[in-house]
């Protein structure tokens, strides 16, 4: 039944957190607010560093053009549920996909954790072509002991996977995943890192490589009262991020100072 305890919630919820990304090619870091009408964010940093003057200004610009719209926010707000449903479905498969295996206890950042490993359960069948993934997944999961939460995730591929017959895409032998989730506070948990190294081929002849790392911190609630127009205004009044002492570490070993 924990391992049930890492879907995403489904209750509305206002929390703020830096979230950077890092793809290969581009490194950005964003000053996000959730909202009940969706997430709201403003690029504060690319490659570490806070934007240009010009380049601020453009973000500022783009916020205020989406105060206007709602129907921009309402069509992103829509895609994130489809996201976030497809998600916690996957989740909920876990205990049924893969045959897990007590290791024993370890120290985690809550105190204690239960460490297990897992293999795909040769009995399980997917009722959907991303389930197939669970077919070639193993690896180890912890599990923390006080509020029996899934806080770590390393799997790795066994075998191929092909979804839609191997003519949409497939996936490599060999590829990666971790995901760590945390209490940030407020016994809200909320997914913390995520690590993707997967190769593979889309529509049969067109490469796959997926490198991309991503970590939410410097979490904080909102009022509950903030709705996305709310968000918008708290994000243009941060004011622009100065540039990162070198003795300060963050996200990814730089800290961003977002100045009132």
């Amino acid at each position: 039944a924990t391992l049930h305890r890492m879907e995403s919630s489904t209750i509305p919820r206002t929390v703020r957190y830096l979230f950077r990304q890092l793809d290969g090619r581009h490194d950005t870091t964003k000053d996000t607010i959730e909202t009940v009408d969706g997430a709201v964010d403003r690029l504060v940093a690319v490659n570490g560093r806070p934007l240009s003057a010009p380049a601020n200004q453009a973000e500022l610009d783009r916020l205020h053009a989406l105060m206007n719209h709602p129907e921009v926010q309402e069509r992103h707000h829509e895609r994130e549920q489809a996201d976030l449903n497809r998600i916690n479905r996957m989740m909920r498969l876990l205990p049924d996909a893969l045959l897990f295996r007590f290791e024993g206890m370890a120290p985690c950042a809550g105190g204690q954790c239960y460490r297990l490993s897992f293999s795909p359960n040769p009995h399980f069948e997917p009722h959907d072509q991303e389930a197939n993934i669970f077919r070639s997944m193993a690896g180890e999961a912890w599990i923390d002991q006080a509020q029996e939460r899934l806080t770590r995730l390393e799997a790795h591929l066994v075998s191929g996977v092909r979804f839609g017959w191997g003519f949409i895409a497939s996936l490599n032998k060999g590829g990666t995943v971790l995901i760590e989730q945390a209490e940030v506070g407020g016994h809200l948990w909320e997914v913390t890192r995520t690590k993707l190294n997967l190769t593979g081929t889309v529509l049969i002849f067109k490469p796959l490589n997926l490198q991309i790392t991503e970590e939410r911190s410097n979490f904080s609630v909102v009022p509950s009262h903030v709705d996305y127009r709310k968000a918008i205004q708290l994000l243009e009044n941060s004011g622009q991020p100065v540039a990162p002492a070198e003795d300060e570490s963050g996200p990814f070993g730089h800290k961003l100072d977002l100045k009132p």
